[in-house]
């Protein structure tokens, strides 16, 4: 036997230096040791990534993922975020990317075009985990836009959760009324039994049948017999634990729905086919939303309570203030002044008379221009040029039924709108206003005073030089409106 063969357990092995002759490191030749703490080293598995303790540490490229998000204009854009960015870091990267005016109430949709299948994701989501679920291949894709009314409910109870679905036994159970009790309820993470009468289409069947449907906390049941809650007539339908809620679009004509106001529910390890869908239709688009927003509240609890914090405290998106106040060589800058005074003019320091002295000549430029417009002239480009086709509420030529599912898609709040070109009534416009979950619609007439264009939408009482003066005024007053316009149905491109 060699001595190299033999080694006695005592007798350490001679290890090279590992500089080379240049003084770098060099690979060694002897095999590695396994890390008796991966946890503690793995950046995959430890909660604190090294890359937060090391200041010059980049993400690894398998830490990242490339996300594409769709906007209402079938333009996209590829995000690249981290394996654990939320739907609420992906949505402040796109607002910031599109040079958006607000970054409240924004959200990324899940959309299945093919099943007519959406779903809001929640705020806290993974969103790397949802993508996950998806098929290979699919056409399932990302949507970035508004919803009014992801949060709505904290603020609308009543609207959100009418008294006829609310359970008995939860009525009981309180002196109070049922909206402070709702209130109360949904501040501690929790929700009130909803019961009603559902459409239900089994999976892997075509016919629908009516039964009777009670909403709890440890799950989804419906009643053997007639509206009776006995638990020897109540069968569980499904786990809210592992289960996601989607909203159903052209289910008439996908399912054979018996009304349009149809949603599904499917377990989050399922794949997406159509055999595997368990679809219900309510009667109301009312009854819907409150057992959408139910089951909601039933599977994330006080998390929705969390996030709706979060969305409220969010900051504003402005223009940073200045650290210095010299002025660099060159810069050009725009501050306030009032010429109104014979000294020829100053500087208004007070921002709330800076704003006021902008609007008033905001105010006084629309009054120009719709002055200019009014007079006569043989070109007819003078709509084209107005001011109201650079607002982002304005829609241009789409039609009534496009409207109504751009708003609904947007939440269908109250105060929600948007204006459109009339196609029945030449040079005249439309304003869609969503009240109560429905969406009315309105008449804006031009007319003539004095040599003068107006709009006005109740027969000539109250006129407006422009249709930005008519949105402006019914901002802060309601006219013959049921509610003020308060959510501009915007679409942007990304």
């Amino acid at each position: 036997m060699s001595v190299h063969q033999f080694t006695p357990r005592s007798r350490p092995l001679a290890i090279r230096n590992g500089l080379n002759s240049k003084g770098e490191l060099r690979p060694s030749s002897m095999p590695s040791i396994p890390n008796p703490f991966p946890e503690l080293c793995s950046p995959s598995h430890s909660p604190v990534r090294i890359g937060s303790l090391v200041g010059n540490a980049t993400t690894s490229e398998e830490d990242t993922h490339v996300v594409r998000v769709f906007g209402e204009d079938t333009h996209s854009r590829s995000v690249l975020v981290s394996s654990g960015a939320t739907v609420r870091d992906v949505c402040h990267i796109l607002v910031q990317a599109a040079h958006c005016t607000d970054q409240e109430n924004w959200a990324l949709i899940e959309q299945h075009p093919s099943l007519g299948l959406e779903r809001c994701l929640e705020d806290h989501e993974v969103l790397v985990q949802v993508q996950s679920s998806w098929l290979q291949g699919g056409d399932t894709k990302l949507l970035f836009r508004k919803n009014y009314a992801k949060y709505e409910f904290f603020k609308k109870t009543a609207q959100y959760f009418p008294e006829s679905m609310i359970s008995d036994s939860t009525d009981a159970k309180a002196e109070i009324s049922s909206s402070l009790l709702i209130q109360s309820m949904l501040k501690c993470g929790s929700c009130p039994e909803i019961q009603g009468y559902l459409h239900v289409r089994e999976a892997g069947k075509k016919s629908w049948k009516k039964l009777y449907f009670i909403l709890r906390r440890s799950g989804l049941y419906c009643s053997s017999k007639g509206s009776s809650k006995e638990p020897r007539h109540l069968q569980c339908v499904a786990d809210l634990e592992d289960l996601s809620v989607y909203t159903v679009s052209n289910s008439r004509k996908l399912y054979s729905s018996p009304k349009v106001h149809t949603f599904c529910i499917k377990s989050c390890r399922d794949r997406f086919r159509s055999q595997d869908l368990k679809l219900l239709c309510a009667e109301n688009e009312q009854c819907r939303t409150c057992w959408i927003t139910a089951f909601r509240v039933f599977k994330y609890g006080k998390q929705l309570q969390c996030n709706y914090l979060l969305s409220q405290t969010s900051p504003k998106l402005q223009i940073p203030p200045r650290k210095d106040t010299k002025w660099e060589e060159g810069e050009e800058s725009m501050v306030a002044m009032d010429f109104s005074g014979k000294s020829g003019g100053r500087v208004i320091l007070n921002p709330q008379e800076a704003q006021s002295a902008e609007q008033e000549e905001g105010y006084n430029w629309r009054k120009r221009e719709a002055l200019r417009y009014s007079l006569p002239s043989n070109s007819q480009g003078s709509r084209t040029t107005a001011v109201h086709h650079i607002q982002p509420w304005f829609h241009g030529g789409v039609s009534r039924s496009e409207a109504e599912r751009l708003l609904e898609e947007q939440g269908q709040v109250d105060g929600m709108f948007l204006i459109r070109d009339s196609q029945m009534h030449a040079q005249c416009f439309v304003l869609s206003l969503c009240h109560k979950l429905k969406t009315k619609h309105y008449l804006l007439i031009p007319c003539e005073e004095g040599g003068r264009q107006y709009y006005t939408m109740d027969d000539g009482v109250t006129l407006f030089m422009d249709l930005l003066q008519l949105v402006e005024f019914h901002q802060i007053n309601r006219g013959i409106l049921p509610v003020c316009l308060k959510h501009p149905c915007i679409r942007i491109a990304l």
